[in-house]
């Protein structure tokens, strides 16, 4: 039986984080995001989803 491949979501920073709290410049750092136009392949998980949510002000979802 093969290995199932693990879900993945791309997201792109599309928002600065000047001028917002400091717990969501966090999450972006958390994300690998920090700068505007950057794009990171991140696993599928629910904590990356709920991290997603946090800043969805800020980033898009490219795929996943």
């Amino acid at each position: 039986m093969a290995k199932s491949e693990k879900k993945t979501v791309t997201v792109r920073q599309v928002g600065s984080p000047i001028r917002r709290k400091a717990d969501q410049r966090a999450t972006l750092v958390g994300l690998g995001l920090n700068q505007i136009g950057r794009e990171v392949t991140l696993e599928d998980t629910p904590a990356i989803r709920g991290m997603i949510a946090k800043v969805a002000h800020m980033v898009e979802v490219v795929e996943g």
